[in-house]
């Protein structure tokens, strides 16, 4: 059942199965990869309780002879029983619904079936939950897809509140109840401790719900959208399509990987079921081709890695070579280095004049390379100082110096702090940022170095500020969750910073500027930094953590940034960085989320600590960084 990256993985939803050899063989010439088909006739209600079928004889379901157990394994989805009600005030129901579902469960488990469809009817569901998750705990390993709509049954297109439309004012949708199903999912999802066994089935709705609900259902673990054929329009030909802005949702869908399953009737028989399929799977074929930056993030997408330090640790070959790659970067700052030359030595003065730039952190050479190449622009004269600190990389250095730079670039093999200048720069450059700005110690290594920049030098980067903007992910509030650390406590995952490139996430509100560091750093003031941030939640939601990026002034009004609403496009040399929270916070509509974050240094670290103080306090993270720090 996994997707691939040249057709869209589609299931067919049945209702009624006669034989499954002749189910599972239609579907698939029909072009579908998988069935979805009730565990047990819809209708056989056992009594397992009591009454007069308690001891009935015979089989309750189908033998797992009639499929091989290939074919279970993967062609197969098992849907639980529509009358099965565990959360039923009536105690008989609710006890026989009980053990029809464990009855279900395990025999699903028994044929392997890859998962199993749940249909939630409401938020009542904390019976339901506990059985769910004693099934998940119970070592089994298919999923559970808890099928949800995207809009609650009750509402038809009389009655469904338009969140998009301007002539809807206040008191129309006042009059009109809209049931928010995505409280159902969030409820069972926190009965069973967001099990990451558990995912969801969405179903979509004929009338789509606000762009803000819509981005809310993107951030959950959606491993199912199904599609109703009442859904689908009929185009100039007679055959199923879907409008745009549904087109446009499901290329989100196919973003996240998610598969497509077709429920209801055939409504275009005379084009026949296959239709559908052909259709998806056009769609899936349409999608825009990847930007640079989704291109290199393929395989990276929610993946959480530990911030670099390249201060403490020495990058490997590999590391340096991926960030040389980026097409955006270098020339940002060959463009900030010869506006600089220029700035520097007036035209009248560019014979007599060499300028000094040193460069802080050279790795293998890209900023050597554009230093020497906006000199050229520029026709001004550069004497250029490579210090590097990795050895490994200094041996690439002095390669470059033998076969090309020669005597006008001088590599110095040397930690920058250390390091006895013999002559003041006219101009540093360094790239010494990291994710949320300043994680790489930019500000204590600039601050070291600038005691050999001239009085009126130029520092490249003149000025970086880091973000924060609040998100809900479930799948990374799971990633962390599965970090294992025996020699840490075990909270440890929850108090250390991830770079990651933000995928399955909501980040429902925009992000502000954190800490700000400028270059030269005139006042020498101290590198701590603290700061309380609020946002304001215009959904129910869940807070699970909090997204980190930065953006830089290199030179005049040459910029880089990561922060979402100013990306410079195309590059990408940063993801951003992700501080997970222990518990999930639950937001109501109007709430405010308020955080406070802290930059602490000492002579040999420095940690960032984090706290959030509303809608409810919680203890800060990280706290004398116990967890994470970053070495000096």
């Amino acid at each position: 059942m996994a997707n691939n990256q040249h057709h869209v993985s589609c299931g067919r939803d049945l209702h009624c199965v006669p034989d499954i050899a002749d189910s599972t063989q239609l579907a698939s010439v029909a072009g579908f990869d998988f069935v979805a088909v009730p565990i047990v006739h819809p209708r056989f209600k056992r009594e397992l309780m009591s009454g007069q079928a308690k001891d009935r004889p015979g089989a309750f379901t189908r033998s797992d002879l009639l499929l091989s157990s290939h074919d279970w394994s993967s062609l197969v989805v098992g849907k639980t029983s529509p009358w099965i009600q565990l959360d039923s005030q009536e105690d008989t129901l609710r006890r026989n619904s009980e053990l029809a579902l464990k009855q279900e469960l395990s025999y699903a488990g028994h044929l392997s079936m890859p998962a199993v469809l749940v249909k939630l009817t409401s938020g009542n569901c904390s019976n339901l939950g506990r059985v769910l998750l004693g099934h998940m705990l119970g070592g089994y390993n298919q999923q559970l897809w808890i099928h949800v709509p995207m809009a609650a049954p009750s509402t038809t297109r009389d009655n469904l509140v338009d969140y998009d439309s301007e002539a809807n004012n206040q008191e129309d949708r006042d009059k009109k109840e809209v049931v928010d199903t995505w409280q159902w999912w969030n409820a069972i999802r926190t009965v069973c401790d967001s099990h990451k066994k558990m995912s969801l089935a969405l179903e979509i709705s004929i009338d789509l719900p606000s762009k803000a609900v819509i981005d809310r259902w993107l951030g959950e673990p959606i491993k199912c959208a199904i599609l109703p054929t009442t859904v689908f329009l009929t185009n100039k030909k007679g055959y199923p399509v879907l409008s745009k802005s549904h087109q446009q949702l499901v290329i989100r869908l196919h973003k996240l990987d998610v598969q497509m399953m077709i429920t209801g009737t055939n409504r275009h028989p005379d084009k026949g079921i296959r239709a559908y399929v052909q259709y998806m799977d056009h769609l899936y074929q349409a999608q825009p081709p990847l930007s640079g930056l989704e291109s290199f993030a393929k395989g990276y997408e929610d993946y959480l890695q530990c911030p670099l330090q390249p201060l403490a640790d020495n990058l490997e070959s590999q590391t340096y070579e991926i960030f040389e790659k980026d097409p955006v970067k270098y020339t940002q700052y060959e463009k900030a280095i010869y506006y600089a030359l220029l700035d520097r030595v007036p035209a009248e003065e560019k014979t007599d004049t060499t300028v000094t730039l040193m460069v802080l952190g050279a790795g293998r050479g890209p900023l050597v390379r554009a230093s020497l190449q906006a000199a050229k622009k520029a026709d001004r004269q550069i004497k250029v100082y490579a210090v590097e600190k990795n050895p490994n990389a200094v041996v690439t250095l002095q390669a470059f110096q033998d076969e090309m730079w020669g005597d006008q670039v001088s590599i110095i093999s040397s930690d920058m702090r250390l390091w006895e200048a013999p002559e003041k720069a006219d101009i540093i450059v360094s790239e010494l940022l990291g994710s949320f700005g300043d994680n790489e110690l930019s500000p204590e290594c600039l601050d070291g170095a600038e005691l050999f920049l001239k009085d009126d030098g130029i520092s490249i980067p003149r000025q970086y500020t880091s973000y924060l903007s609040p998100v809900s992910s479930h799948k990374l509030y799971n990633e962390v969750r599965l970090c294992k650390d025996k020699d840490k406590n075990p909270d440890a995952h929850f108090e250390t910073p991830y770079v990651v490139r933000l995928h399955n996430v909501n980040t429902f509100a925009e992000a502000v500027p954190m800490f700000t560091f400028v270059h030269p750093n005139k006042s020498r003031r101290d590198n701590s930094r603290f700061k309380t941030v609020s946002f304001d939640v215009d959904i129910d939601t869940v807070l699970h953590g909090f997204a980190g990026y930065f953006d830089t002034i290199l030179y005049g009004d040459v910029t880089l940034s990561i922060v979402p609403k100013t990306h410079s496009e195309g590059m990408f040399s940063w993801f951003p960085i992700f501080f997970p929270i222990k518990e999930p916070v639950y937001l109501h509509k109007n709430d405010k989320v308020t955080v406070t974050f802290w930059r602490n240094c000492t002579p040999k670290n420095v940690w960032y600590e984090w706290c959030v103080t509303e809608p409810i306090v919680k203890p800060v993270h990280n706290s004398n960084g116990r967890s994470y720090t970053m070495a000096l």
